[in-house]
């Protein structure tokens, strides 16, 4: 039996791989969005959903759900907890369908979320340079298409 030695440098044989890489630094960006996010009291999701009702005023909770890629079941309580903190409110749009818009309150919160946020990805951003920056978003867009 071999003596364990503590000194023996380890290799990460998932160095290379992409998948890993991504998972990784997806961990690290959203564990830096979340600290970004803190004083807001929101959490990313929340964040997410509150900056796409705002870019489309008007929309349904479906609409959001399907372009950030949320379940239905998990979309209900989010939007129900965002309305019970007086961030969005509801309009009838036809027989079942309600619109989703952003309360004052929630206007507000939605402009500190930009601002951490932008911050966030300023922090990440300056890794790269410009080219970089759009290259890799392409990249990840591409990857995207493919789920």
């Amino acid at each position: 039996m071999a003596k364990n030695d503590h000194n023996q440098t380890l290799h990460d044989p998932l160095d290379a791989l992409l998948g890993y890489q991504l998972r990784r630094a997806s961990s690290v960006m959203m564990a830096d969005l979340s600290a970004s996010l803190r004083e807001t009291g929101l959490r990313p999701v929340e964040a997410s959903i509150l900056l796409v009702i705002e870019s489309s005023p008007g929309c349904t909770q479906s609409d959001v759900g399907r372009l950030l890629a949320i379940k239905r079941a998990n979309m209900v309580p989010l939007i129900a907890g965002l309305f019970k903190r007086d961030l969005v409110y509801r309009a009838p749009v036809d027989g079942r369908s309600q619109a989703l818009f952003l309360s004052p309150a929630g206007e507000a919160l939605a402009k500190e979320a930009h601002s951490a946020i932008d911050r966030h990805e300023q922090r990440f951003q300056a890794l790269f340079g410009d080219a970089d920056v759009s290259r890799l978003l392409a990249a990840l867009r591409q990857i995207r298409t493919l789920g």
